[in-house]
């Protein structure tokens, strides 16, 4: 039987902790360095094999932390070695668990801001306890579910080498299923004399189309919303041409321009290659940009 979901409090939406950094940055600077990465809760790169082995049950949670702890240095490690990517200002984060069993029991956005020595703030989801998630499209379902009574929540999450100030949480229109609440959130990142609006978003696989363009109708309100320099980052996950296609037919109809080429793949696995994760700018130039691969973590 479902328990009632309760709301989350207003602590529980969002918390952060600027850890006194970046007050003392370069004024006259004038670029940064923005990534975005679905870390997966730091279980590791086999999204797939994992999932199939552990339909199996030939793959259990055993030394999960450790293991967690040994990706989440690693991912930290690619963030500042600039072997894969250059030195990373400001890094979007999709599927940062708080706690849950499948991460070890570790708050992974907090715990990688540790090692970045970044600020950091993160958004929870709010999963709902007792509620078993609704049934969803074979192809769709690897991933590892939080369990059912599991204290912790996963999120999104948006760590800096600058102060992140007016920060927002923001719900997504999510109808099918309510164990699994699809979120994004938006940060100013101080430029130099400027400053830059950064939305993080998580938008979800198993809507159609339609589905998908109704959440990226709010995260544009809200854009359009914001003034100057504007970034909107994040696993779109168009897994599809046609949803590649709409939500950039959306977003440049909004006023935002991207430099991907659509179908670009930034996921791999077991022969795949989707292009779900987009970066869309407006106000801005971008100079660079690339799929950093193989990370592996």
């Amino acid at each position: 039987m479902a328990t009632a979901i309760p709301p989350l409090t207003e602590a529980e939406k969002l918390e952060y902790d600027d850890l006194d950094l970046g007050r003392n940055a370069d004024t006259t600077r004038s670029t940064l360095i923005v990534a975005s990465y679905n870390i997966r809760y730091a279980a590791g790169p086999f999204l797939i094999s994992g999932g199939l082995l552990r339909k199996a049950r030939l793959k259990t949670s055993q030394g999960r932390a450790r293991a967690v702890a040994r990706n989440i240095h690693a991912v930290a490690e690619a963030f500042v070695s600039a072997k894969l990517l250059p030195r990373v200002d400001v890094l979007a984060l999709q599927e940062a668990d708080k706690e849950t069993t499948r991460a070890g029991g570790w708050h992974v956005a907090r715990e990688l801001a540790t090692e970045l020595q970044m600020a950091w703030a993160h958004a929870p989801a709010g999963i709902p306890r007792g509620v078993k998630p609704k049934g969803r499209q074979w192809w769709l379902d690897f991933e590892e579910p939080i369990d059912l009574y599991d204290q912790g929540d996963t999120g999104v999450a948006l760590l800096s080498r600058l102060p992140l100030t007016e920060l927002t949480r923001i719900d997504l229109p999510w109808h099918e299923c309510l164990w699994r609440p699809r979120l994004a959130m938006a940060a100013t990142v101080g430029v130099g004399a400027r400053s830059l609006r950064v939305f993080n978003v998580h938008v979800d696989p198993h809507s159609g189309a339609d589905g998908q363009l109704e959440q990226l109708e709010v995260i544009a309100e809200q854009a359009g919303a914001a003034a100057g320099p504007t970034i909107i980052v994040g696993d779109f996950n168009t897994l599809s041409k046609k949803k590649c296609f709409e939500t950039r037919r959306f977003l440049e109809a909004s006023g935002f321009t991207t430099p991907f080429r659509t179908g670009t793949p930034t996921w791999r696995g077991a022969g795949l290659r989707l292009h779900a994760d987009w970066i869309f700018g407006r106000d801005l130039k971008i100079t660079q940009w690339g799929v950093a691969r193989p990370l592996k973590a």
